[in-house]
């Protein structure tokens, strides 16, 4: 579609195959966004048990006029992982004359939504959508000239999805495209009562689940494979050792399945009778802890915002020179 840059990864099912062939079993938390799977997670939003969205809306809402301050005018914004761009229109609304908006996603038709309504929202800025996995390397076009600096916007605590090794060398990506007068803005998840994650996780409607499932059917249209998702079940925990809530699907019964849409011809994946193939981690933080990990990756922190409760937090980090 004009107006849609695309890094698109054409040897996605190499990835599937690797994971599903490995001990244990796993899934990229990637392939949840197809677009039923982005719509899927879009009610997840709106459940009362999930408390992410509302509580760093929250946040950033009490927090927006000190964020533009630090932001300064004129500004870049790349943002990973755009969704539905509510956080990114309050964002926009109070910064001062920002130049550019980049948002990156996998998901093409909420990528496209979003891009035309912030061109109407905001008809002086320029929008310029990318159709990629932003969790490999990216290389962007060069930005608006008239840009001040770049700042990268990661709402949404996704930097929970990554193995904390895995965060780091993502967050050093982040940092050479913000470049040296850059900046981060960034929502994490922080540790708190299991019962509550507990509860985010394995909703009374079972929305979670069948957002969960719902990556079954993404794999099996990417990689010509014959999931039956009926023959698993949606499963959710907090690892309290390892600091994060574990998802996975759990086979209900012994099964075989085919892969047939890949490059080096089927592959046969069995499964045994409760066996369990996991989609997703969601690391949750101590703000110190996360603080000590972006500065790793060459951040350094310039303000922390939180709830009145400390479940949620947003980090304005400018790049290290």
């Amino acid at each position: 579609m004009t107006g849609v840059m695309a890094e698109t990864d054409r040897s996605a099912p190499e990835d599937v195959i690797e994971r599903l062939t490995a001990t244990p079993k796993s899934l990229p938390c990637k392939y949840f966004y197809d677009e039923r799977g982005a719509a899927l997670f879009e009610q997840i939003c709106a459940l009362p048990e999930y408390y992410p969205t509302r509580t760093e809306t929250g946040i950033l809402r009490t927090s927006v006029h000190e964020i533009s301050h630090w932001a300064g005018a004129g500004a870049r914004v790349i943002e990973f992982g755009s969704g539905s761009g509510d956080k990114t229109r309050l964002l926009l609304e109070h910064l001062r004359k920002p130049r550019e908006y980049v948002p990156i996603d996998i998901s093409y038709a909420q990528l496209v939504l979003n891009a035309e309504s912030l061109r109407l929202a905001f008809p002086d800025l320029v929008v310029t959508p990318v159709h990629a996995d932003y969790t490999k390397p990216l290389r962007l076009l060069h930005g608006e000239p008239d840009a001040q600096r770049t700042i990268v916007f990661f709402p949404g605590s996704t930097i929970g999805n990554f193995e904390p090794r895995e965060a780091v060398a993502f967050l050093k990506r982040a940092a050479h495209l913000a470049g040296g007068n850059g900046g981060l803005i960034i929502g994490v998840d922080l540790k708190k009562d299991p019962d509550i994650l507990d509860r985010a996780y394995n909703d009374a409607m079972g929305i979670t689940a069948a957002f969960n499932l719902n990556i079954l059917e993404h794999v099996n249209a990417v990689c010509g494979a014959d999931f039956d998702a009926s023959k698993f079940e949606h499963l959710a925990f907090y690892n309290s050792e390892a600091g994060r809530i574990e998802m996975h699907l759990r086979s209900t019964e012994a099964q075989t399945v085919i892969l047939r849409g890949t490059s080096g011809g089927p592959v046969v994946i069995q499964l045994e009778d409760g066996e369990l193939i996991g989609t997703e981690h969601s690391y949750k933080y101590e703000a110190e802890e996360f603080r000590a990990l972006a500065s790793s990756a060459g951040f350094i922190l310039r303000h922390t915002w939180t709830d009145p409760e400390n479940w949620f937090s947003i980090h304005a980090f400018d790049v290290a020179d």
